[in-house]
């Protein structure tokens, strides 16, 4: 047989003739030795043109065929972390070669982009679970709930740390110039830990640890802090506690502790800083306090505290007035991750 992108112009005004001279497909087909689908293609151009010539084309053909797009969008289905390199060598398996440029540009036209992962907690079955519960068990409680609940957390606090990353503008081989880079020191130049709470009247108040955090010093931080910030933020009596599940807020002596203190406590989800508004607050702090380029151990512990007191109160009520929003979304993904 014959194919088709051989075909002269001549040869295709030929099988017109035939068929015009009241010859069938099937016929012409035998006489020329080609396909009768071909016959039929040319015929029908025909009819619809009235020419056989190839008609102008918008540009190159895609060396993309419906197998290849599925094959392409089922591999990056399965496995969303492969390059366009590894992309390739899946399409070359359905005789497809094209550049690793070529690949993401098809990809673009199904939507799909190349995006920085999101970094999130990793979440066993047990963990999906309880979140679902907490999630489920919370949503329809009221807002004045929330509202009375005393938000607590621990964070690290890098003296370059936050500023390991970021965008310069500058001309060509200016790069290296000091004003272009981003000075590095090992283990990002030291760092504190610090302690702090918040609720919807405002922040609370925050402590530098000066030791390992333990469950005693932990303690220690609970008898020192609380009492001061609950009246500072104007708790009602039944004020509930949140912390997370780390070993220190979980250890059996802080259990006792806290027992007998008779505080109410918040029964929390593992691996949820989605679930703690806490959480925004410290990148609010981290940002604000790395603005002002603190140059040593003592001027971070400074900038720490004055940051904290300048957050204003009503970006604490905001975080909370959302907070029915975090429970649903958690619901929504059955447990699982949230944009949160």
């Amino acid at each position: 047989m014959v194919r088709a992108k051989e075909l002269s112009e001549a040869f295709r005004k030929n099988i017109v003739a035939a068929y015009e001279s009241g010859k069938g497909f099937k016929k012409i087909s035998k006489d020329f030795e080609i396909s009768h689908s071909t016959v039929r293609k040319i015929v029908y151009k025909w009819r619809a043109f009235k020419t056989t010539a190839n008609m102008p084309r918008s540009g190159r053909p895609s060396k993309f065929t419906p197998r290849a797009d599925r094959k392409m969008l089922k591999e990056v289905s399965k496995n969303p972390k492969m390059s366009s390199r590894d992309l390739q060598q899946a399409l070359a398996t359905v005789d497809v070669e094209v550049h690793a440029s070529t690949i993401r540009k098809r990809l673009h036209k199904f939507n799909l982009h190349g995006r920085r992962a999101r970094r999130k907690p990793l979440l066993s079955k047990r963990n999906i679970k309880a979140r679902l519960t907490f999630a489920r068990e919370n949503v329809d409680k009221d807002q004045d709930f929330w509202n009375n609940v005393r938000w607590t957390d621990e964070s690290k606090i890098e003296l370059f740390g936050h500023q390991s990353r970021g965008h310069v503008w500058h001309k060509p081989n200016t790069a290296f110039q000091e004003k272009n880079l981003i000075p590095t020191v090992k283990h990002g130049g030291g760092s504190v830990m610090v302690w702090g709470c918040f609720a919807a009247a405002g922040p609370g108040q925050l402590t530098i640890i000066e030791s390992t955090m333990n469950s005693t010093v932990y303690q220690k931080v609970l008898e020192e802090h609380v009492r001061p910030s609950v009246r500072k933020l104007k708790l009602k009596r039944n004020w509930t506690m949140q912390h997370d599940n780390d070993p220190k807020h979980t250890s059996k002596s802080t259990k006792d502790w806290l027992k007998k203190k008779k505080w109410r406590v918040l029964e929390w989800p593992s691996q949820s800083p989605d679930l703690n508004p806490i959480e925004m607050l410290w990148g609010d702090l981290k940002r604000a306090v790395h603005a002002r380029n603190p140059s040593n151990i003592s001027q971070l512990k400074q900038f720490c505290i004055e940051e904290w007191d300048k957050i204003p109160s009503d970006r604490c009520q905001r975080l909370l007035d959302g907070y029915k929003n975090r429970l649903t979304a958690v619901i929504s993904a059955k447990g699982g991750n949230t944009s949160y």
